[in-house]
């Protein structure tokens, strides 16, 4: 695994050993920031159960001006830090060790987010408690964009009692990318 683009370009990361995190391919993640490069640059990122925080830091290299990771396990926290350490973005990045809603709590009044992206454990329809709990945050500006890298089969009609909307929906072969944004009045 590495970062395919921008200032920490073909930096090699760490990852964790085992099956409790699921790495994005670089294919995928070529394909997630193609589709995200006009909102990047400048950003403020948040990566939630940030595994590797290898998404987090392309967001960086990419020009992202500030990004935040939340990771629960313990492991994974310390692959993340390494990887902050070893790409040299420790200035522009900081690391919550705890559970997301947390990690949510305490950021608010601190942090508001351009992209908010998450790739919750599957099936435990984790994405729509962060989106329930995002609903009332003060972490969101009024255009921001949430990314949630969920399974293939994961529904979202729930978005609109939440005054969100679906804005795209990229599928791969097992899992997928759903892009929402808050619904614009009219």
């Amino acid at each position: 695994m590495r970062i395919i683009a921008g200032s920490a370009r073909r930096l090699p990361l760490k990852t964790i050993d085992g099956q409790d995190t699921r790495p994005t391919t670089d294919r995928i993640k070529e394909t997630l920031f193609n589709m995200l490069q006009a909102e990047v640059p400048g950003s403020y990122f948040l990566d939630l159960f940030a595994g590797s925080g290898q998404i987090g830091l392309e967001a960086v290299s990419r020009g992202a001006e500030y990004a935040v990771f939340v990771e629960n396990q313990r492991k994974a926290a310390a692959c993340i830090s390494d990887n902050i350490a070893f790409t040299k973005f420790d200035r522009v990045t900081k690391l919550y060790s705890t559970d997301v809603f947390n990690a949510l709590r305490a950021m608010e009044g601190k942090y508001r987010f351009d992209i908010v992206f998450m790739d919750p454990p599957y099936g435990r329809h984790l994405e729509r408690d962060v989106m329930q709990y995002l609903s009332t945050s003060s972490l969101l500006k009024e255009d921001t964009i949430i990314v949630a890298e969920v399974s293939e089969n994961t529904t979202f009609e729930y978005l609109a009692e939440l005054n969100f909307e679906l804005e795209k929906l990229k599928t791969y072969k097992t899992n997928a990318h759903a892009f929402i944004r808050k619904m614009r009045g009219e």
